[in-house]
């Protein structure tokens, strides 16, 4: 194994082990060693990395804008219409906030009180939601009359309300939950042409985008075990 591989290894590994912390602990109470114990890394490891606590929160952030930037873009190669894209983006989404700490804390650490002025995940998922109904406007599948801003806030206020709620339920990051919500959205949504073709509960492209992350991340956890 190379150096440059084995450093890159072990930064992964660090953000990975950060966004455990940060779940568990919260930014304020995050202990950098607790970050680098996790990692199997000393601290000196750390810091050759990060210069401090916020080099390493910005990095967990940005590595789950990373992984919500590839994955909307893998599902909408993989659908015929923007609007099925936004509810296959969705599902996928709200897989990875049940089962990847690395974008939990994304989220979490956008909205995190001591890091006001970082708009992160959130913001990001917003401008995504933004583009794909402007999108289906302008290819004609959007009935008319819809207020883009208010199905975005809408969209983006649910999505992320069911990580919230999801903390102490894991019921609501379900497939199910999700799909009621589509369903109940996606007549208001659609023009009476487009509805019959929309999935609520999200095509093939949001399983296989889904299964081809976990696939990685298991990859990635063998890949990592040992300390760098």
């Amino acid at each position: 194994m190379t150096k440059q591989v084995r450093a890159a290894r072990t930064r992964q590994a660090l953000i990975r082990s950060a966004a455990i912390v940060f779940e568990q602990h919260g930014y304020g109470q995050a202990r950098l060693a607790l970050i680098s114990s996790g990692a199997g890394v000393s601290t000196g490891a750390l810091h050759f990395h990060f210069e401090n606590k916020a080099a390493v929160a910005q990095a967990v952030v940005a590595e789950a804008s990373r992984g919500l930037l590839e994955v909307s873009g893998a599902i909408r190669r993989r659908t015929d219409t923007a609007l099925q894209t936004l509810v296959d983006t969705s599902h996928a989404l709200v897989d990875l906030l049940g089962r990847d700490p690395v974008t939990r804390a994304g989220f979490r650490l956008s909205c995190d009180g001591e890091r006001v002025g970082e708009q992160g995940l959130p913001g990001q998922w917003r401008r995504c939601v933004r583009e794909l109904l402007d999108e289906a406007a302008g290819a004609g599948t959007l009935a008319e009359g819809v207020s883009h801003e208010d199905a975005t806030a809408a969209t983006v206020a649910v999505t992320t309300g069911f990580e919230v709620l999801g903390r102490y339920d894991s019921e609501w990051l379900s497939a199910g939950t999700l799909t009621g919500f589509w369903r109940l959205l996606l007549p208001r949504l659609a023009t009476q042409e487009t509805l019959p073709l929309l999935d609520p509960s999200g095509t093939a492209a949001a399983t296989e985008v889904v299964a081809a992350g976990r696939a990685e991340r298991g990859t990635y956890e063998v890949g990592v075990a040992a300390p760098g």
